[in-house]
């Protein structure tokens, strides 16, 4: 059975989704929500395989959630759900180790398709898409000028937070000690600023937070 855990802040959107995923008898829906922070603190004691979480909610985003669950437990995957589809929420979602990213008109069954697909380990995020957002970050394409203003070293990081690291994961792949990556992000976060709302979501200051020891 594929666990998934639902997050959406309409309780009649909740319900049409909970029929909708348990209909094929291979999705078994544990824990639902309408609150980013209730979600945020369930989703890591529940551990299912698959959240689907609504990229806009009245006290947070999906995006958010799915960042900060990574953070704790990176086997949890996320599929955003959402009712715009633009590079910003795309870069979002990206950053925040996000499996999918699906547009609140997809047809049922097609939704039911994704979550099965991210619950086996594939990503709906276009490669090609993927690819451009890192690109941006590497080579300061399109980018806010904030990134020109990063070191090689924080680029680096900047991709492996891409990726959906956590810090104790690119403190491994860079032989880095957790809290110098700790440091350098923080760093990074201070360069990027706030100059979009979105990229202020994205890399707020728990971008990454820790494992719990």
């Amino acid at each position: 059975m594929i666990r998934v855990y639902l997050l959406d802040d309409h309780e009649v959107v909740r319900r049409g989704l909970v029929d909708l995923l348990q209909a094929g008898g291979d999705i078994e829906v544990v824990g639902e929500s309408g609150s980013a922070q209730e979600a945020t603190r369930r989703i890591p004691a529940l551990r299912p395989d698959v959240a689907v979480l609504d990229g806009r909610l009245p006290d947070g985003s999906g995006i958010d959630v799915c960042r900060d669950v990574r953070a704790v437990d990176s086997s949890i995957k996320g599929l955003i759900l959402t009712s715009y589809e633009d590079d910003e929420a795309l870069f979002a979602a990206i950053m925040a180790g996000a499996s999918g990213y699906v547009l609140k008109q997809i047809r049922g069954h097609d939704l039911v398709d994704a979550v099965r697909r991210v619950a086996a380990g594939q990503s709906l995020l276009d490669p090609a898409v993927t690819q451009r957002v890192l690109e941006r970050i590497r080579n300061g394409v399109e980018q806010p000028r904030e990134l020109a203003g990063l070191t090689d070293q924080e680029r680096k990081i900047l991709e492996l937070v891409a990726e959906g690291l956590t810090n104790r994961e690119i403190a491994g792949r860079m032989f880095l000690a957790e809290k110098t990556v700790k440091n350098y992000v923080s760093s990074l976060l201070a360069k990027l600023g706030l100059e979009r709302r979105t990229q202020a979501a994205v890399l707020a200051t728990r971008l990454l937070g820790e494992h719990p020891h």
